[in-house]
C-alpha cells in the first residue's frame, strides 16, 4: 500500500493551538484513497525543523509528502506553489531564532515549485464546498523552510516524490483563544485535508 507522510507543526508564537497538529493526530494510521497515512509533528525550529522532517521521510519512505502549516489571518485553504531559498523573519521561532535572509542550502535554487497538484487541490475543495486558493509565498518562516528542505531533498537525489505545502486558516478553538481571526472549524479543516488526499491518484 502507498504510504502517505502527513507533517503538521507544534503550537507556535502567541498561537497555543496548532489546528495542523490536531489534523496529523486525527489522519494518522488512516487508510485514505489507498494510501497509508503517516502523521509526524514538526518543531517550529529552523535549525531542527528540516533534519527532523527529513528523519521522517528516510524512515517511512514515502510515495508523496504533504505538509500542513497555519497561516493565522488567512481565511482560505492555500496550496503553495512555491518554496524559496530564505530563512528570514521578524519574529522568533520556539526556540529563540530570529534568522535575518540566509540561505537554507547554499548554492540551491532560489525557489523549488511544489510537485503536488495544487490546481487540482483547489478545485475538489470548491467542489466540496471549501473556500482555497493557490498561494504565490510560503513566506519565509519555518513553514517554507521545511517546504524547501523536502523538496531540495528530492531533487538532489533525483526522486519524483509528488511533495509540497498546504497552509490552513485559524481553527474556531484557536480564534476564541486568540483573538480576531478568521476561523473554521475543526472538523472542516480536517474534512478539507481528507479531500485533498482523496483526488490524488494512488
Amino acid at each position: 500500500m502507498p504510504t502517505l507522510l502527513l507533517t503538521g507543526f507544534e503550537p507556535f508564537l502567541n498561537f497555543p493551538i496548532n489546528p495542523t497538529e490536531q489534523i496529523v493526530h486525527q489522519l494518522h494510521g488512516r487508510r485514505i484513497n489507498g494510501f497509508h497515512v503517516e502523521g509526524r509533528i514538526l518543531p517550529v525550529d529552523y535549525q531542527t525543523a528540516g533534519e527532523e522532517v527529513l528523519s521522517h521521510v528516510e524512515d517511512v519512505q514515502p510515495d508523496i509528502v504533504i505538509s500542513l502549516g497555519l497561516a493565522a489571518g488567512r481565511h482560505t485553504i492555500t496550496p503553495e506553489r512555491i518554496a524559496v531559498n530564505c530563512n528570514e523573519s521578524s519574529e522568533k521561532d520556539n526556540r529563540g531564532n530570529m534568522p535575518d535572509g540566509e540561505p537554507i542550502h547554499d548554492g540551491g535554487p532560489d525557489g523549488l515549485f511544489s510537485s503536488l497538484p495544487i490546481r487540482r487541490f483547489m478545485e475538489v475543495l470548491h467542489e466540496n464546498g471549501y473556500p482555497a486558493e493557490i498561494s504565490n509565498t510560503a513566506g519565509t518562516y519555518v513553514c517554507n523552510h521545511v517546504m524547501y528542505q523536502v523538496l531540495y531533498h528530492f531533487q538532489k537525489k533525483g526522486e519524483p516524490v509528488p511533495s509540497g505545502f498546504i497552509h490552513l486558516p485559524a481553527s474556531h478553538e484557536l480564534a476564541v483563544q486568540h483573538g480576531k481571526l478568521p476561523s473554521w472549524p475543526q472538523q472542516d479543516l480536517t474534512e478539507a485535508v481528507e479531500c485533498v488526499i482523496q483526488s490524488i491518484d494512488s
